[in-house]
């Protein structure tokens, strides 16, 4: 292997730190789409403090029922499977190593992310002082979707003597990643078997408890010495839940050892196999040696990386952690996903926070993907649309028509969001209301949307996405109410992005009345769907409108909510979060933080006391704000004209320092969204908070919650930032893709490529100046705008923008 050329391509430590290894473990943590390893010391078992080895295959969910706060409940989760990675050794009748019990000399552990290598070396002196180097590679294969890897040399150094290595596929493992959680029931695999091909190779076989999908993993070993490939003796060391094998050897003084572990995960939910088990002993037996999967592997994942990278003259720090957040990406939103039902956990595959549950998050990785993987985005949106009867179902049980999908979802779409959570601040139970943020409804059709700009990919809109949208429209026209002496249309029972508020205390009512949020993209999506549905051929229009129910009058019922959906304002044209909200006290923000330092979850201190956050000025995360991370200056001005509702840069300078100052940014999405608004606001606050917004999982700054799983929209969000935010790029619904660049002083240069209607285009930003470059493709001239200066971009050519007082010119 060659060196890295830079360190920004490296998350590297070089001590080792047990009480940073929890939070290393999920930063580390290696995948392919279709599943993903936590970054965990293979000798090292599962324990309550320091380690924990997951292994998560996406879509794989199971349900159990505990008994809280006087009612039985039922929590689904995506599954911790059997591990497949321990391995570890003795010299001699010694200690079975492990990192935490002898004297390291070295250590060095270092993620590639441009290859999706993860290498750990240590050097060590065990009890006998005895001198060790260890080091090991490992890979979950992008490029054999159901194979994972390590390699381990063993360098005696001033010893000789039997060599006895341990590796095993534990079986016996649980649910417990999460603190919050480990009073609840996590025990979700029964073992069917444990055995052993007649190839040799090691297998367990499990079924999760009540999904009742079977999971086998299998793993295969061979050992070199000095490169030569050696017998040796082979013990069976199965237990009730665990297959294991010894692999016993002579060593001489200086000797390097190589044990080669190729694992392989299938499972009964899987496309094109007979039988889990044979599957497995099939993958196993044509799996090459290592190295050989190692370049597989690492060129599918150069491939990959080339479409997704992005160029950056900018701070070492910046460029590093925007790298590793792509990578991460990467490891859950990959091509692999292509035939997978699963949807975008809002934690990755990284671990066991919010259950591994779909929420809205994905409105956040979307932007990556329809414009660089959108065969990987059009899988996404497959899975909800799979959910669209239990949508259907979901809707008419409320009394409403069309699809209202869930706040959380997992396995087959019903509503996920538990009932009751717990505060750990102060040890109670507590009614959950989040199903009220019926929002996801709003970020479904956003996301369908930006996909079919970026595309144009009719054949979806057909097969797909019309039914998708129209349902869903329908339910948002369903769920207003006229006032008559109004002449508005409401929105009531529901909660914003903010999550501190499900409940307005001076409101008999449940939920919120009118979130403008929510109101206003209502407004925006009952517009823009029939526009959308009207791209298709009229006899497959017409078979989506009889299938769905959307004729002649919901489309006028829709035209006139589109126009008379109300929004809350305050005195001074301030768009007010939900109706009732100004009425709400303001809290004590600098009190507050002087008694407790971090009041990020202000709703957990608040309920300890005895009060409630509903009660106050207070926000959790962006919630009027996300209008304008959403939609475009001239989108917004658009909808509120239509609306009725003023609307220019004075409000929107108003309502952006109103929020600014009452926002606890409780969320690791809140600074990103600020950070967004800011630079389209050009302000120079943008740039520190994506800075903030970049170290929310690589430094923790959440305080522990990083090692229960990386939050992956915020990870996208923050290379879309940087990609969409300060490029201003739009995929505009006229086919035409705009620029308004706003790059900060301290992106001396930005470049990336995007997939635009069927070819690549390369854009460069530096300066004022910015260039395009299409790759050959014999397809038609596309249209580019950059601050209302346009030009055609043809098959292979380049255009060249000059930005100079806030406008544009075509230089080239």
């Amino acid at each position: 292997m060659q060196p890295h050329e830079a360190d920004e391509l490296l998350l590297e430590y070089t001590s080792y730190d047990p009480a940073e290894e929890p939070l290393r473990e999920a930063l580390c943590t290696i995948g392919n789409g279709r599943f993903a390893t936590r970054g965990a010391a293979p000798e090292c078992a599962a324990d309550e403090e320091v380690h924990y080895p997951g292994t998560y295959v996406a879509g794989i969910y199971n349900r159990l029922t505990d008994h809280k706060a006087g009612r039985e409940i039922e929590n689904e989760s995506l599954v911790n499977l059997p591990n497949w990675l321990p391995l570890t050794f003795r010299i001699e009748d010694g200690p079975w190593f492990s990192i935490d019990e002898v004297e390291i000399t070295s250590f060095r552990q270092a993620l590639e992310v441009d290859r999706g290598v993860l290498v750990r070396e240590v050097g060590f002196v065990d009890p006998e002082g005895r001198h060790t180097t260890l080091t090991q590679r490992r890979l979950v294969s992008m490029a054999r979707s159901e194979v994972a890897a390590l390699e381990t040399n063993l360098r005696a150094k001033d010893w000789s003597g039997r060599l006895t290595i341990r590796s095993r596929i534990d079986a016996g493992v649980r649910n417990r990643n999460v603190a919050r959680y480990r009073d609840l029931a996590d025990r979700h695999l029964d073992v069917l078997d444990v055995c052993r091909d007649p190839s040799g190779h090691l297998a367990v076989r499990v079924r999760t408890n009540q999904s009742r999908i079977e999971v086998v993993v299998g793993a295969r070993h061979r050992v070199w010495v000095d490169d030569e490939p050696v017998s040796i003796e082979r013990r069976a060391v199965d237990t009730a839940e665990a297959a294991g094998e010894e692999l016993v050897l002579d060593v001489a003084e200086g000797a390097r050892v190589r044990v080669e572990k190729v694992a392989a995960i299938v499972t009964s939910r899987d496309t094109a196999i007979s039988e889990p088990a044979l599957t497995v002993r099939e993958l196993l037996r044509e799996a090459p040696d290592f190295s050989e999967l190692e370049i597989e592997h690492r060129d599918a994942w150069i491939g990959l990386w080339r479409r997704f990278r992005v160029d950056l003259e900018a701070p070492s720090r910046i460029r590093k952690v925007t790298n590793l957040h792509l990578f991460h990406v990467m490891t859950v939103a990959c091509p692999n996903v292509f035939d997978v039902d699963a949807g975008i956990p809002a934690r990755g595959l990284h671990g066991e926070a919010y259950r591994g549950h779909i929420f809205w998050d994905e409105m956040f990785v979307m932007p990556l993907l329809v414009s660089r993987a959108p065969e990987v985005a059009a899988a996404f949106i497959r899975y909800r649309y799979r959910r669209l009867p239990a949508a259907r179902r979901a809707a008419g049980k409320h009394g409403y028509r069309g699809a209202m999908f869930p706040w959380q979802s997992g396995s087959d779409g019903r509503e996920e969001t538990q009932e009751v959570h717990l505060n750990p601040k102060s040890g109670h139970w507590l009614p959950d209301r989040s199903h009220r943020q019926r929002h996801v409804n709003i970020a479904i059709v956003y996301n369908v949307i930006q996909y079919l700009r970026y595309t144009d990919d009719l054949e979806f809109l057909t097969e797909f996405g019309a039914e998708l949208l129209v349902e869903i429209g329908l339910f948002w026209s369903s769920i207003t109410t006229y006032d008559r002496l109004a002449d508005r249309f409401e929105i009531t029972g529901v909660m914003g992005p903010d999550e501190f508020h499900d409940d307005d205390p001076n409101w008999d009512g449940e939920g919120l009345r009118n979130n403008a949020y929510t109101n206003v993209m209502v407004a925006w999506l009952l517009d823009a769907i029939p526009r959308v549905v009207d791209r298709l051929p009229s006899h497959q229009r017409q078979t989506v409108e009889t299938r769905t129910g959307f004729d002649q009058g919901e489309r006028a019922r829709w035209r006139e909510i589109s126009h008379k959906l109300y929004v809350p304002t305050h005195a001074d044209g301030v768009i007010s979060q939900f109706e009732g909200y100004e009425a709400l006290e303001e809290f004590d923000w600098l009190g507050y933080e002087e008694r407790y330092g971090d009041i990020q979850r202000l709703d957990r201190i608040l309920e300890s006391e005895g009060d409630t956050v509903n009660r106050y000025k207070a926000s959790k995360q962006a919630d009027v704000l996300m209008l304008f991370y959403l939609l475009s200056f001239e989108e917004l001005q658009t909808v509120f004209d239509r609306l009725g509702v003023p609307f220019d840069e004075e409000v929107l300078d108003r309502t952006i320092d109103y929020y600014l100052d009452r926002t606890s940014h409780g969320s690791t999405l809140s600074q990103l969204v600020h950070s967004w608004v800011f630079a389209r606001a050009n302000r120079e606050q943008s740039m520190p908070l994506l800075r903030k917004a970049l170290e929310a999982d690589v430094s923790d700054v959440q305080g522990g919650t990083t090692q229960e799983g990386i939050h992956l929209g915020a990870m996208a969000g923050t290379v879309d930032m940087i990609v969409r935010g300060y490029s201003g790029m739009e995929a505009g619904a006229d086919g035409v893709l705009r620029f308004k660049p706003n790059v900060d002083e301290e992106m001396e240069r930005i470049a990336f490529r995007v997939y635009f209607r069927r070819r690549w285009i390369h854009v460069e930003l530096w300066d004022q100046m910015m260039r395009l470059t299409s790759e050959v493709t014999g397809k038609r001239p596309v249209l580019v705008e950059c601050k209302g200066a346009r030009a055609e971009l043809p098959s292979g050519g380049e255009v060249l923008f000059e930005r100079t007082n806030g406008a544009a010119a075509v230089v080239g």
